[in-house]
């Protein structure tokens, strides 16, 4: 029986030295895939960031494209409204009021009256220049530049 317990004893010996080298192997291959695990990891935070940098670059590039625009729609507005309402309703002075002008507002009622509306012409020529202009010369000659008539 000493024999049959030396054998036993070798084979679990041997046993031992297979589960050791396997243990090994899987300890080496679960390292490895920590290793390559952890570089997707970084590659993976680095390609993040480079993506947070691309969305706030567009998303600064396309909020100041919505606030040159929503700058431009204001001044085609007034023009707009002040080109209709000189047409429509000049006689009354209410674009020159629309424009800040109160002066020249109540002399054109002043002589829209006491002509009897015909000083509503002056209005209705000022409707027609005033949609004529593009939006960059409407602003420049009459809400910088304060060109009160014509």
């Amino acid at each position: 029986m000493s024999e049959e317990n030396k054998d036993l004893g070798d084979k679990a010996k041997d046993s031992l030295k297979g589960a050791k080298g396997k243990a090994k192997d899987l300890g080496k291959k679960a390292e490895k895939a920590f290793e390559e695990t952890k570089e997707s990891a970084k590659d993976f935070a680095k390609e993040g960031k480079e993506a947070a940098k691309d969305f706030e670059s567009e998303a600064k590039k396309t909020a100041d494209e919505f606030a040159e625009g929503l700058k431009g729609a204001g001044g085609e507005n007034k023009k707009l409204l002040a080109g209709l309402l000189a047409l429509l309703l000049g006689y009354l002075g209410i674009h020159k009021f629309i424009l800040g002008y109160t002066k020249e507002g109540i002399i054109q009622i002043v002589a829209s009256v006491v002509t009897c509306g015909i000083a509503g012409i002056i209005p209705f020529i000022e409707g027609i220049i005033y949609l004529t202009k593009t939006d960059e010369d409407f602003y420049n000659t009459y809400q910088v530049g304060r060109k009160p008539w014509f």
